[in-house]
Parts: structure tokens; sequence; C-alpha cells
């Protein structure tokens, strides 16, 4: 019984009013997250998250946890400048009985925040709205941090967008080709190479200076965006694991490549795959409508790049994976790796149809 069974790490922290219930919240992939309820004394319920941190993947989870403690007292204290309630549109982080953030038994790494009500994270676009929410609840991040030390932050994932470094171990799988499956994907290695300067151009224009570093989410799908049930707006964006120092590019550009594809990231069937330019459009209003007086105009100019760049990189990701032998992403079925990798692909041809009528919608949001 999962009460029982997590019982020792409750009692660890500063929840208010008794611990009563426990519900496993599965829609996460990394780490293992639950619900927790407790009961004040005067009879009413308060929720909490309690997460168990996945360290094969974050493997400094106290790094991790300094990043997310200092974003988020950041947004507080920005929002309570501006006069904003907090209480529903920042993570808090429940400390423990002897006031650190994380409790550690057995080599398990445990942290707990504020459930955030009458909310939800939802995994697909059923109504186009969420989808411009999100470019807006997005933008309100790099918002409320445009003024945060970015460099104050660890990497917890280190290099994670560095597409120039992902591509020199893309070319040394090749060459290695542990599996022996080079031959069979020369058309993808192929496709690659032929864009290889242009992959790293994001990460040309950081060290030249004419893009800044800046908080970033790095994981900025639909699920990540709190919205409330029942005005449908954002309120919260969550799961912030992977919050480092990059570019505003990384976070805009995955977005797109996620919800403006008209088919599932592994779709079999390419040719159902393509951008829904009405989804791209939304995401850009919402997002542009709260960055546009913090960031520069070469960031929001440059945003479409990071759609291509994004996409690109995943293309890369997938392959190299499949010629290692499918050792990083799980796989659900013999090839599913190079599926993935074709899929991403396609989405890349279609984005390149579109991509100077990306770049002009844009630049138009600048001069508004």
């Amino acid at each position: 019984m999962i009460y029982n069974e997590i019982k020792h790490v409750v009692e660890n922290f500063r929840f208010e009013g008794e611990y009563i219930a426990a519900e496993e919240l599965t829609a996460g992939n990394i780490n293992t997250t639950y619900k927790i309820s407790c009961k004040r004394d005067d009879g009413s319920i308060i929720n909490y998250v309690l997460q168990r941190i996945n360290t094969n993947v974050f493997k400094d989870p106290e790094g991790l946890m300094n990043n997310v403690e200092a974003v988020t007292v950041h947004i507080a204290n920005t929002l309570k400048e501006k006069g904003i309630d907090s209480t529903r549109r920042v993570l808090r982080f429940i400390r423990t009985l002897d006031d650190k953030l994380l409790y550690v038994s057995d080599g398990y790494h445990w942290r707990a925040d504020n459930f955030i009500e009458e909310a939800t994270a939802h995994n697909s676009i059923t109504d186009p709205k969420h989808f411009y929410e999100a470019g807006r609840g997005f933008g309100q991040f790099q918002k409320y941090l445009f003024d945060f030390p970015a460099d104050k932050l660890v990497e917890t994932i280190p290099n994670f967008h560095n597409t120039k470094k992902r591509f020199e171990t893309f070319k040394k799988s090749v060459a290695a080709d542990p599996a022996g499956r080079v031959a069979s994907v020369k058309e993808e290695i192929d496709f690659l190479l032929e864009r290889e300067e242009k992959m790293g151009k994001i990460v040309d224009l950081i060290e030249a200076g004419e893009l800044p570093l800046r908080v970033t989410h790095n994981d900025t799908k639909l699920n990540n965006v709190m919205i409330d049930d029942v005005t449908g707006e954002a309120v919260c964006v969550i799961d912030l694991d992977t919050v480092m120092p990059g570019s505003v590019l990384y976070d805009y550009g995955d977005a797109i490549r996620f919800g403006a594809n008209t088919a599932a990231e592994d779709e079999d069937d390419t040719s159902l795959i393509g951008v829904n330019m009405e989804l791209f459009r939304l995401f850009t209003d919402g997002f542009v409508s709260e960055v546009k007086d913090v960031l520069t105009e070469n960031e929001i100019h440059y945003l479409p790049l990071g759609a291509w760049v994004m996409t690109a990189e995943l293309v890369l990701r997938f392959l190299t994976d499949y010629i290692d032998g499918d050792v990083y992403f799980k796989i659900k079925k013999p090839g599913h790796n190079l599926i993935r990798t074709r899929a991403q692909k396609k989405l890349l041809e279609e984005m390149e149809k579109h991509y100077d009528e990306m770049v002009a919608y844009v630049d138009s949001l600048i001069t508004k």
C-alpha cells in the first residue's frame, strides 16, 4: 500500500496537517511522483507533491535543487514586487525537519512542493487556446527571470543543447559503427551532414555574444504548464529539473517542435507529419506577448531558428542512439529509434518549407 510505503518519507517533511493519503502520479517519465494529502486541524485538506529524484538521470540532485530554489524564489519575489499573488503561480518547496531541500534515505533523494489546485497539465492539445496559453506561460517564465544571472546556475545535464559537441559524438558513432547499422542509414547520415553548420548556429551566436545566456527550462512541453480549470489561463510552469543556463531559442524551439507537429514524435507514417502553422502562430503570439519588452530583437528574430535547431537535434540524437544500439532512449519495439529519426527528419523537412514564413511572422511581431 502506497500510504505505508512512503510514510517514513512523508514524516520527514514540514507538511501542514496529518498525513492521510497518497496517490502515485504516473504522467512523468523520469522521477517517481506522489500526491500527498494532509488533514489540517480544522478538517480541511491540503495537498502536496512528493518526488523521488531519478539520480541515474540527474547525478547532482543537490545542484539541481539549488537551481530550482534560486529560480522559484526569484520568481516569487518578482511576483511580489508586481503585486501578484504567487500562491498558485510558482512552485514552493517544502523543507525537511532539519531545514533541507532534500531528504535522503537508503540512497534515494526526495523533495516536496505545493500542489497546484484546480489546474491541469494537458498532455495533448484538445483546445488550441491551451497552446496559446502555454506560450504565455513559458513567456512569463522568461519575463520573470530576465534579470536572473543565468551563469549562477549549474548545468544539471552538461552540454544538453550543445549541438556542436553532439555532432562530434554522432560522427564518432558513425565511424565506430558499434551495432553494425551504419550501412542501413546512409541517407539519414548524409541528411545531417548537409546541415551540420546550421545546427551549430545557436552555439556560435552565444559564443559570439550575439545571443545572451538566459535561464532556460529545457522541457517546454504543453504538460509542463498548469492551465486553470476555470479561466483556461496559464497558471504555473512546473517540472524545473532541467533549468539551466542556455538560450531562450531552445525553450521556444522545443515547444514548437513538439506542439505544432501534426503527428506523434514517433509517427511511423511520415505522410501524416507536418507543421500546423495555426498552432505555430498561437504559441508565438502568446510567447512574444510576454517577452517582447525583455528579450533582444535578435533573440525574437531568431526564434524560428530555435525550432529548426531543436528539431534537427532530435534527428541527431535519435539517429546516434540507433547507431549505438539503442543505449539511451527507451524503445518500445525494434527499430523504434530509427522510426523516431525518420519522423523528426520529415518534420524538419516540413519546417524548412515554412521557414521563411515563420521568420516573417516573428519579425512582424517585433514592430507591433
